[in-house]
């Protein structure tokens, strides 16, 4: 919270810069670069999608979304690590079995899967969003097995296979005392108590949505835009921060996703905020199946053998460019232009030492 609460301003320290042709000067303070900021994300996701687009083969890909019934929510929230573990676990396992399985398609697929642990009004609602191979190599490794036109697998079988592994695997974090039981959950310590608040959850409805092909590589690229580096809240969608409270824009899903106002006293603006903060060094983007880090570069290298599709083409030597030039070559943004006169180049002419924050932000008093 103090990284973004400082993020942009003085206490960061900075740089003042002059334009060469009208004199403009303007002071530019340093990122937390922390990877909850609102205004830190965009360099470093389009960074990614673009290591990604590497990767991308000349097919269909689907986009899967696995979420948990919301009575889970708190003894996710008392234990983020092991939940998200075992989230990420029954996800990947039920994607790869069911891929693999003759019935459905009886190849082994990629996925990459990315964690959201937010909804729209900020509360918990953990759910991994999967970008999936529209098909994959057969056993042998021989062919490329590729899946129905606009159809990977049924949605209601992947429900309940991955609900089956993750109580299944809840079972077994029970038992070797992984998980923890604080404040009103303190009775699921007692071993009955626990599996009767488990087995209770066979009965409910666990969503599992799969969209429709993304268009090819194009769309795969614009969906990770939209998922991979999103934080629970963007600067966009706060319309105001007055009188202590705080009002943002949010999509009301269960009024036909209707746009609304929702305006929060600060302190639970915060706290709601502060419930979406992974465990440090959480890794919330991972990859499965083809996709796997470990063999990742040799699985693309046989599809493409297999279905054909040339590499795409990157820049080389992109670790020696400056930041500047990163994102002026990805985003197309060229921050040395004088944004007043258009012609001119800023110029450093100033670094400006972090200085001490007298007091907190008036956002948080």
């Amino acid at each position: 919270m103090r990284a973004i609460e400082v993020c942009r301003t003085s206490v960061l320290g900075g740089h003042k810069d002059k334009c060469d042709n009208c004199g403009h000067l303007e002071i530019s303070y340093n990122s937390c670069r922390n990877r909850h900021c609102p205004k830190c994300q965009t360099l470093a996701k389009e960074k990614w999608i673009e290591a990604r687009s590497e990767d991308l083969l000349p097919i269909e890909y689907f986009h899967v979304v696995f979420t948990i019934p919301s009575e889970l929510n708190h003894l996710v929230s008392m234990n983020r690590k092991v939940m998200y573990d075992l989230l990420f676990r029954s996800v990947s396992e039920t994607l790869m079995e069911l891929a693999n399985d003759p019935k459905h398609l009886g190849a082994s697929i990629g996925a990459i899967g990315i964690l959201h642990t937010w909804g729209q009004n900020l509360m918990d609602h953990p759910h991994i969003h999967c970008i999936v191979t529209g098909g994959g190599l057969s056993s042998d490794g021989s062919r490329w097995v590729s899946s129905k036109r606009r159809f990977f697998i049924h949605v209601k079988v992947m429900s309940a296979v991955f609900s089956g592994k993750f109580l299944d695997h809840l079972k077994h974090c029970f038992k070797r005392g992984a998980l923890v039981f604080p404040g009103s959950i303190s009775h699921l310590k007692e071993p009955g108590n626990f599996e009767t608040f488990r087995k209770r959850f066979y009965e409910k409805k666990w969503v599992v949505y799969c969209k429709p092909p993304l268009g090819g590589p194009e769309g795969v690229l614009q969906y990770l835009g939209r998922y991979t580096h999103r934080i629970a809240i963007s600067n966009n969608r706060i319309l105001a921060n007055r009188d202590g409270n705080v009002s943002f824009l949010w999509r009301d899903y269960a009024d036909d996703s209707r746009k609304k106002t929702m305006t929060l006293k600060a302190d639970e603006f915060i706290r709601r905020f502060l419930l979406h903060v992974l465990p440090e060094r959480y890794v919330r983007i991972r990859h499965f199946g083809l996709l796997a880090n470990r063999n990742r570069k040799d699985n693309i290298a046989a599809c493409r053998k297999i279905i054909g599709g040339a590499k795409t083409a990157t820049k080389e030597n992109t670790s020696k460019e400056t930041w500047r030039e990163q994102l002026l070559r990805i985003c197309g943004i060229d921050v040395t232009v004088c944004p007043i006169c258009q012609k001119g180049k800023m110029c450093r002419i100033e670094q400006l030492l972090p200085v001490r924050c007298k007091s907190p932000p008036e956002f948080i008093r």
